[in-house]
């Protein structure tokens, strides 16, 4: 069976090579490369505890605030904010808490298996030295904000996630030099990360390549039924094969269009620095959840970023909002030099209930899709390349993807 597989991204190669484990003749095709898009400048972090939906009456809450801060942790655009509109109010019918239990439901059942498949997949793919095991601390500026959190961390309980609480003393210890305004935190050890991620995905593509694999540059335009397979025209010849894979991350609601589907999926624009490997002792990622940002160790530096910007693919970067971050982090964490870093801007493909689409086409039983995963992309490549490994070979899902079908719009 030969196998095309539209994005050289995380969750892409990732499935190609999953793929390739199952005996397929795969091919990869990409608009840039392999790493190229979000895959090469996210905070770097398999976030297994984040199991909780960012459409929830929570976000209902806070979201009026942000929106008023224009480099603050949710921004949209003057210019996007029309055309946004109809996005927005799927998200706001996804905030109710039945949509919210159900979404949990669904993705702590993905988390689940992404983190069963992920040290089996580094191991296959080479790549486990690259896997570290720093956990994650989430700090708070007050009670009311720690209270706040709370009813998310008795639902992670429900899950089996552990954590603990610390007050100031066992956060200290745990990471020096953080600023006495936190209060409190909470440490989850189960959140792991990867020395630097786009390296890891250049990695997993040169192993996809030494296993016999094709990575081809061209952007695709269409796609379409052909006989008992798929035609895929691209900005270069146009191809066939047996089955396509579209996991074209921000892209693929394009593609999908084509095929006559409409998914409303849009662009979460995140930015970030990546500062010298010497800019901070730091022990394990930091999230400063009041702020909409994270700050993480990688082996090329220490990347501050995050942020939601919702503005779609044409708008030009703002950098002011990694600027702005930057500027908090230096607050926050007063020993972090902030001089020679690198800014970044890239797109993470979201739906308006946080979940990916997995599964099949409506159109065509021979397109399997694989995108929309947020900020979660790397967290559940191995479990979605597993899913999308077990629709290519007829095998029966190894969970239910009713949650995660393109039709649920």
């Amino acid at each position: 069976m030969k196998v095309t597989v539209i994005g050289a991204g995380v969750i892409g190669l990732s499935a190609a090579l999953m793929a390739q484990a199952r005996g397929l003749s795969v091919t990869v095709i990409d608009r840039e490369g392999p790493a190229a898009g979000a895959s090469a400048g996210n905070a770097g972090a398999f976030a297994f505890t984040d199991i909780l939906p960012l459409a929830s009456p929570g976000i209902l809450r806070t979201a009026p605030k942000w929106l008023l801060d224009p480099l603050g942790p949710l921004t949209i655009p003057p210019a996007y904010a029309l055309r946004i509109a109809p996005w927005l109010y799927r998200f706001w019918r996804a905030c109710s808490p039945r949509a919210v239990a159900a979404s949990t439901s669904a993705q702590t059942a993905l988390m689940d298996l992404s983190r069963a498949e992920l040290e089996p997949f580094l191991a296959s793919t080479g790549t486990l030295p690259m896997l570290r095991k720093d956990g994650n601390l989430q700090v708070y500026e007050s009670e009311a904000e720690f209270r706040a959190s709370l009813p998310g961390w008795e639902a992670r309980t429900a899950h089996g996630i552990e954590f603990r609480h610390m007050g100031p003393e066992e956060m200290a210890a745990l990471q020096p030099g953080l600023s006495p305004r936190f209060i409190k935190g909470t440490f989850t050890p189960g959140w792991w990360s990867i020395a630097d991620p786009k390296l890891y995905v250049q990695a997993l593509a040169e192993r996809f390549r030494a296993q016999g694999g094709t990575i081809l540059q061209a952007e695709v335009t269409g796609l379409a039924p052909q006989g008992e397979g798929v035609s895929i025209q691209t900005t270069d010849e146009p191809m066939s094969a047996d089955k396509v894979v579209l996991a074209a991350g921000a892209f693929s609601h394009r593609i999908a269009a084509t095929l006559g589907e409409r998914i409303p999926l849009e662009t979460e624009r995140g930015y970030n620095t990546t500062l010298p490997p010497g800019a901070l002792d730091l022990r394990c990622q930091i999230t400063f959840g009041g702020h909409g940002f994270v700050i993480s160790r990688l082996s090329t530096g220490i990347r501050v970023g995050g942020a939601v910007e919702l503005g779609g693919l044409s708008l030009p970067p703002n950098f002011k909002r990694s600027e702005a971050m930057l500027r908090k982090a230096k607050a926050f964490l007063p020993d972090l030099k902030t001089g020679g870093g690198t800014q970044w801007m890239g797109f993470r493909p979201s739906l308006p209930d946080s979940l990916p689409a997995i599964g099949r086409s409506k159109a065509s039983p021979n397109v399997v899709y694989a995108f929309g995963h947020g900020h979660l992309g790397l967290t559940q490549s191995a479990g979605t390349a597993r899913l999308v490994a077990d629709l290519l070979t007829d095998v029966s899902p190894a969970i239910n993807l009713d949650a995660f079908s393109s039709q649920r719009f």
